[in-house]
């Protein structure tokens, strides 16, 4: 089987940090957003857990992964001149 694409752990690294410690701040006074922003970063957390558990299972299966981090990943090789 084929090494599985997925996003590098780092994504969601960087975007709880951005929610907590940018997002949270802008909407401290008002609850309802920060509710919102408080849901969006739970969300996170739990996708982030999901992938986690879905790596273990894939290293369980001996199935590789490919962490990817942007959608412009080019299969193959380069072409090199000779």
């Amino acid at each position: 089987m084929e090494q599985i694409p997925l996003p590098s752990p780092i994504h969601y690294e960087l975007l709880l940090q951005m929610l907590e410690r940018q997002t949270m701040s802008a909407v401290s006074q008002n609850p309802a957003l920060r509710q919102q922003v408080n849901q969006l970063i739970i969300t996170l957390r739990k996708a982030a857990v999901q992938q986690k558990h879905l790596e273990q299972a894939c290293q369980f299966s001996a199935i590789e992964i490919d962490h990817r981090w942007s959608l412009n990943h080019h299969i193959g090789k380069v072409a090199t001149p000779e």
